[in-house]
């Protein structure tokens, strides 16, 4: 499964993620990265447009890695906020956070301001990331019509990429030597793990 994963992840830096990856297009479908194994590396773009990794991002800290659909979504913009509320207590326990979106570093800045939050929001407009962790799915044709047509949500503008791929949102919990330690999913992107429930989480394996 690492080995999988780990062409997976090279596929994904070699030709930007495109659909070759052969992604679901049902949420459901997804297969996440289980506790045990160790994160897999991805390019990633920061705040400012700058390129940088994912190994860079986690810096050999223990970190709760959260991926979010993105900051037009309604639900994401709670559950950041809401995790922005113990992001003070997250850190005392010796963790940083780090949240992954499709969308473009032009919109990050807009979303850490909506939301009054002071960790990292980094941009995995290719989908890199979430490919190699198993969440990335392809929104159908029909779907992907609705959300620019019906909402004026156009995701092709929110990522700069044509691939239409979205996250499961999920929470992974990865230790300082990479190893994900904890992870959460769920197809429902209008259900998260709430900030009292990673709390927890955190403090166990803090305690450990």
């Amino acid at each position: 499964m690492i080995a999988s994963q780990a062409l997976t992840t090279s596929l994904c830096l070699s030709v930007g993620c495109m659909a070759a990856a052969q992604l679901p297009n049902n949420p459901s479908l997804v297969k996440p990265l289980k506790v045990g194994v160790m994160a897999p590396q991805a390019q990633l773009m920061a705040m400012d447009g700058k390129a940088t990794s994912l190994k860079t991002s986690l810096n050999g800290k223990p970190t709760v890695l959260i991926f979010y659909r993105g900051g037009w979504c309604p639900f994401c913009n709670r559950h950041l906020a809401e995790i922005g509320k113990v992001e003070k207590d997250i850190a005392k326990a010796g963790y940083q956070i780090v949240a992954l979106t499709p969308d473009q570093p032009s919109f990050l800045g807009e979303t850490a301001t909506k939301n009054q939050t002071g960790y990292k929001l980094m941009s995995d407009a290719s989908g890199a990331a979430a490919t190699a962790f198993g969440v990335a799915f392809r929104l159908d044709d029909t779907t992907f019509d609705k959300y620019k047509n019906q909402y004026g949500l156009d995701l092709e503008k929110r990522s700069g990429k044509t691939h239409h791929l979205l996250p499961v949102p999920a929470v992974f919990l990865i230790d300082a030597k990479g190893m994900i330690r904890f992870a959460h999913t769920n197809p429902d992107y209008t259900k998260r793990l709430s900030s009292d429930e990673i709390m927890n989480e955190v403090k166990k394996l803090s305690a450990k």
